[in-house]
Formats: structure tokens, sequence, C-alpha cells
């Protein structure tokens, strides 16, 4: 793959890095890992083939083989040699052609997947691009225009008919296109409502503070990216400063800061911080917050650890069931 505009941000990335925090190495990958493993089945492709993840504007790309992509996430318009193609289902791509993913209309990241993945040399067990760090990707860095994209070997037994049958089957059903976050509106504003549960350091605000969190509605800040999302709303009080000494932190814990307004932790999370964590977003409604521009609200909500393990189960049932479908038809 030969990319001739790359957008605002385009990164290589697959699931992550994972099993190297204590060396300081953050897990990186896609921010919406649900959107990248639809595309990477569409494709026919194993859970860790690695795509490129898009920011707000999506890359303009020329293929030198035939090949299959898919394109997940957020919503766009996007022309193969000018012609219009589907989001959430294969498409044949010939030897030559060029395919433009433009401005999305909703949503902040798009992912192209393409079959056999993106074959960028694997560092410390992943693909996935560590722009703190600079390794993995294209040099540690954000795509370029001219930069060259080696493409893998497609896995065996892929049947580009049953995928396609596959992807006309789940237009009908767009509830098994994203995870189910709950969510709730105001007007016309639909607004995901991030399910948590809460600590490990709850007991360090207090009961307003808590209140306030769980009750409030949060804005995007124009300066939120990879590594969180920065929210502005009702602050949450802390009985004596949210300062801690540093531990561990994972992807969706939520921070806050010593103005009280909440950071979600995204994919490129540092591996310990020091402000105290009022609670975890599940992982599959990271997939909702990833895709949140600057402006847009979001809101948290409190359930048990029991319930957060079984609605993960439910999401990881959902892509089975469309694996299912692509290789059974």
């Amino acid at each position: 793959m030969n990319i001739l505009s790359p957008g605002p941000l385009s990164t290589v990335q697959d699931m992550g890095r994972t099993g190297h925090a204590a060396q300081g190495y953050p897990e990186c990958g896609a921010c919406d890992k649900y959107a990248l493993a639809l595309g990477n089945l569409l494709c026919g492709n194993p859970p860790t083939a690695a795509a490129i993840e898009m920011t707000l504007t999506g890359a303009t790309v020329q293929f030198e083989q035939s090949t299959v992509v898919a394109l997940t996430g957020a919503a766009c318009v996007p022309t193969l040699d000018g012609q219009r193609i589907s989001l959430n289902a294969p498409v044949r791509i010939a030897a030559g052609a060029t395919l433009e993913i433009g401005m999305f209309t909703a949503g902040l990241r798009a992912y192209l997947c393409v079959q056999g993945g993106v074959d960028v040399p694997p560092v410390l067990g992943s693909r996935s691009t560590d722009l703190k760090c600079r390794i993995g990707g294209v040099e540690g860095r954000a795509l370029h225009k001219g930069d060259h994209l080696p493409v893998g070997k497609p896995a065996p037994g892929y049947s580009l008919d049953r995928a396609a049958r596959a992807s006309r089957l789940l237009a009908g059903k767009p509830w098994l296109l994203q995870p189910r976050t709950a969510h709730a509106y105001l007007g016309e504003q639909v607004i995901p409502l991030l399910r948590a549960v809460p600590g490990p350091q709850d007991d360090a605000f207090t009961s307003g503070g808590l209140r306030a969190f769980f009750s409030g509605l949060y804005a995007v800040t124009p300066d939120s990216n990879r590594m969180g999302v920065k929210l502005s709303g009702p602050a949450a009080a802390a009985k004596n400063g949210s300062d801690i000494l540093s531990d561990g932190i994972v992807e969706g814990s939520v921070q806050i800061s010593a103005n009280g307004q909440p950071i979600l932790m995204l994919a490129d999370h540092q591996t310990t911080g020091g402000y105290a964590k009022i609670a975890t977003v599940i992982a599959p409604d990271l997939s909702a917050a990833a895709q949140l521009r600057p402006g847009e609200l979001a809101a948290f909500r409190p359930i048990t650890a029991q319930q957060a393990v079984r609605l993960c189960r439910d999401t990881a049932q959902q892509l089975r069931t469309i694996k299912e479908l692509i290789d059974h038809g």
C-alpha cells in the first residue's frame, strides 16, 4: 500500500503491546478495538493483524496488488477510483486502484483493514505504533505521504462471497456492528453512558464528589488524544486532594486531576500515575469513548465487577457471532 495522503493522524495499530508495562512501555494499539476486530474478521485476518487507524479524516491509499479491504469505525463516504464503496463490508481491490476515504461525517477514528494485515516488523510482540517511545509501526511515527506499507499473506480458507453475504446480514443487524453501550438523548445529541466499576481509589472522594461524577454530564475537551479523553464538567471533590503515590494504570482508568476533572485513559495511557482513579470504564464502552469528538458529551454510570464481566462476555459473543456468519454463511 502506498500512502498518497495520510490525513491528520494515521498510524499502524493492532490490539496492543502487552506484558511490558513494568519496563515503562504503554500497550498502545487501536483505540476502538471492536472496530479493528470487526474489520479483521471481514478480511479473514487473525485478531492480531495490524491495520491503519485514521483520525477525523481518512487516508488516500494506492494498492500495488489486488487484495480485500474493510473500513470500520467512524462514518465516512469512501470512494474506490471515484466509485463509492460500503463501510463494514469486504471490498475487493484491483492492483493499481486508489482508495480515498475523506473526512469523517460522524465519529473520530476509522480503521482500514487489509487482507493479510499491515506487515510492518513487530517490536516487543506488536506492530502498534508507540508515538512517545517511537517504536512499532513505521519508525514509531505517524504515517507520511510517500510511505510504503507491506501487506501480509492472506489466511487460508477465506471466502469473499461468504464475508460479503455476512456483511449484508450485519447491515440488517446494526447492533452487532459495535458494542451495546447504553445511551441517553439530549435533544438530538446522543450521549454515551460509559459504564464503570468504582475504584480502585473511589474512597478518596467525598460522597458528593462520587455523586457528581456518576450523575453529571461531561464535555470532551480539545486537548484529548490517544493517551486519554479529557473531560470538563462537574468537579469530583476529593477528601484530601486527588494526589496519591503513583501506581499502575490500565486502559479505561478514570483519573481525577487536581481541579476535579476526569481523564479517561485510552490506548496510549502512561503505565503509572499519581492521580486517584475514581472508576474504571469497561472495555466494551471504550469503543464509544474513542469515537467522541471535542465538544461532544458523555456520562458515567456505576456497575459492579460482576456486571462488567457479563457485559465483556456479551461483547465477545457478538464477535463470535460475526465470525460464525463469515465462516459458515
